[in-house]
């Protein structure tokens, strides 16, 4: 598995349409490798898109090193590479009963709603922070972690959320996306490096899933 993070230019007009479509990042993301290269039985590809006041990031995990080239000419800066590639098992290897870590989380909070009359299912999303909040400690055990508590509660934040719309063949498509950043304690193991390969919940071909991690400074 690989684990890359490039800066992109928030002038460029690809940048924009990146940042304003996941449908436009995704087909991106997926240039970065051959056709037929996009998943393995160790992991799949997994990204996410991370803003802030001065800079744009996209981050990616991946079972085979990607090529940014492409993305480059539209999106990235143009003097000279701005990507960083990186082998992730130095971090799966640390990976431990007990081990603490930061995390940030970009995932698609989803619950599945069932027609009375029809019978028919459909995914509607969480929309309130409580709920988004809920949804994810509801997927500890899953995720093979527990949520850090301190005296201040427990830590896990929603820190982002956004509706992205965008146009899917003939019709649209929205994805509520929310950012949560916290700490956590690794329970299973195995779980838990499940998740950092393979992502958390829907909507994971448009930047939702990617769960990323760091060490763990008390009360940082």
């Amino acid at each position: 598995m690989y684990f890359s993070r490039m800066y992109l230019n928030p002038r460029r007009r690809g940048t924009r349409n990146l940042v304003g479509n996941p449908q436009v990042a995704h087909a991106m993301v997926m240039s970065a490798f051959p056709p037929g290269d996009h998943s393995s039985g160790d992991g799949r590809i997994l990204w996410r898109l991370d803003q802030g006041r001065e800079s744009l990031a996209l981050y990616v995990v991946s079972p085979t090193k990607p090529s940014f080239e492409h993305i480059q000419e539209q999106a990235g800066w143009s003097a000279s590479p701005t990507w960083d590639t990186r082998d992730y098992q130095a971090v799966l290897d640390t990976v431990a009963v007990g081990k603490r870590f930061s995390f940030r989380l970009a995932a698609n909070p989803v619950r599945t709603v069932t027609d009375p009359d029809t019978g028919k299912k459909r995914r509607c999303a969480h929309v309130t922070p409580a709920q988004q909040t809920e949804w994810l400690v509801d997927r500890a055990d899953q995720i093979g972690v527990k949520f850090i508590e301190d005296e201040t509660g427990m830590q896990v934040a929603v820190t982002k959320h956004e509706n992205l719309r965008f146009k899917r063949g003939k019709g649209r498509v929205t994805i509520a996306r929310t950012q949560f950043d916290g700490a956590l304690e690794v329970v299973d193991p195995v779980k838990f490096a499940d998740a950092l390969i393979n992502g958390v919940g829907k909507a994971k071909g448009y930047g939702c899933g990617m769960l990323t991690v760091a060490p763990w400074r008390n009360g940082s």
